[in-house]
């Protein structure tokens, strides 16, 4: 079962020793062998289950358990003598690993701790326990009621109140838990060129957490790379494609964000079109903010390959439909996902805005971490003063995996 893309590090083995107890958590940095370590493990508990009690698998959604964990379970370049042994058809909510009916369990909200209600389990894999609703998770230890029951669990940090850490890490002493942080340094596998690459990606928040694998709080400003010096530019490149991101609002602003992907290989916020009804003192239907942005495209002679819109309005997306407007699509709002990938191209400098996007300009300097949602443990910018940013973030991170391989390297 020992996985081939090189020898294990002290602490990936030292891990697979000491990982006896009810609770195991690998956490660290991303990229650092925690992964492989634990899911090696977890063949190790599935060879040795009793008969009695389910063997779950448990993760944000049957999407990321899939991801995260089936495919690299399956991957021969891993797990070069088990992988044959590991069978699932896609959106399936059963595998069978090395034998063994393994029961596949999504948590996107707290009403998921239902799903885990009557049943028994001797083994437990998590994958991403910070991005787990707290109820879920602590059903799913009173789930595990078989004698000699075990968790192993893996997640990369968050901030440092988060109920993972202050519950259960920081409680190691009083629990039957034992934990091992990784870096990258743990990871042996890694060269060193995709190392400096892999740091050069993350800044900021996002680095002290993802690279160097601190539970830090979020604070300051949400976009503290950004210097209007810097990321505001007066001329245009020549552009090869374009996406748009719309942030929806009656009373609150309406943003449409046009990016543009340029010849010199960077991001554009090219321009902006918004309509903030207090300030006007007038309120807009669908139908009319349709007519509009569609009359603004026109002006500029660009139609966006795609237009991702806010998910929460659903009959804006109806209207542009109707209204024949082609490329409708339901923007990705993982808030911190999508954060983290504009902070990065900021920081990078392969993210720039045009002076035209007045809302945009406005919003960057003011868009701040929310104190009082950091003392809860969670990683939540001020809701104020945000709609172009989230059009912008609609229309960068709904499209990474279009962009992510055409931009100039940082």
């Amino acid at each position: 079962m020992i996985p081939s893309t090189g020898h294990l590090s002290d602490k990936q083995l030292a891990s697979l020793r000491e990982s006896v107890a009810r609770i195991n958590v690998w956490h660290g940095s991303v990229r650092s062998g925690k992964t492989i370590a634990s899911l090696l493990r977890f063949l190790f508990a599935v060879r040795r289950a009793p008969a009695s009690g389910l063997i779950l698998i448990v993760g944000r959604s049957l999407a990321t358990i899939e991801r995260n964990v089936i495919e690299p379970l399956q991957d021969p370049l891993l797990f070069t003598d088990t992988a044959a042994e590991v069978h699932h058809t896609r959106g399936a909510t059963t595998a069978v690993i090395l034998g063994r009916v393994v029961h596949l369990i999504g948590a996107s909200d707290a009403r998921s701790e239902g799903r885990l209600r009557g049943l028994t389990a001797s083994v437990a894999y998590a994958d991403e326990i910070t991005l787990l609703p707290e109820p879920f998770f602590v059903q799913l230890l009173a789930r595990l009621s078989v004698p000699g029951a075990i968790l192993l669990g893996t997640t990369n940090p968050d901030g440092p109140r988060h109920w993972l850490k202050a519950q259960y890490l920081d409680r190691q002493h009083e629990l039957d838990l034992r934990s091992w942080h990784f870096q990258l340094a743990d990871n042996p596998a890694l060269s060193p060129e995709y190392v400096a690459a892999l740091a050069a990606e993350y800044t900021g928040l996002w680095r002290r957490r993802m690279i160097l694998g601190e539970w830090c709080v979020a604070e300051g400003a949400v976009y503290d790379a950004y210097d209007e010096q810097r990321h505001v530019v007066d001329t245009l490149p020549a552009m090869r494609r374009y996406w748009a991101g719309v942030d929806y609002g009656t009373s609150n602003p309406f943003s449409m964000v046009l990016l543009g992907l340029g010849e010199d290989g960077r991001l554009y916020a090219v321009g902006e079109w918004r309509h903030d009804s207090r300030a006007e003192r007038r309120q807009m239907t669908d139908a009319a903010y349709s007519r509009a942005v569609r009359d603004w495209l026109d002006e500029q002679g660009i139609a966006p390959e795609w237009t991702f819109i806010d998910p929460s309005a659903a009959s804006f997306s109806t209207q542009l439909w109707a209204d024949g407007y082609a490329g409708v699509a339901r923007a990705n709002n993982a808030v911190g996902d999508g954060i983290r990938s504009v902070a990065n191209l900021l920081d990078s400098g392969r993210l720039l805005i045009h002076r035209s996007c007045e809302g945009l300009l406005a919003e960057f300097p003011s868009y701040v971490w929310d104190d009082a949602a950091a003392a809860r443990g969670e990683d939540r910018p001020v809701k104020a003063n945000d709609h172009s940013l989230d059009a912008l973030r609609y229309a960068v991170h709904s499209t990474a995996h279009e962009w992510r391989g055409l931009l100039t390297p940082a």
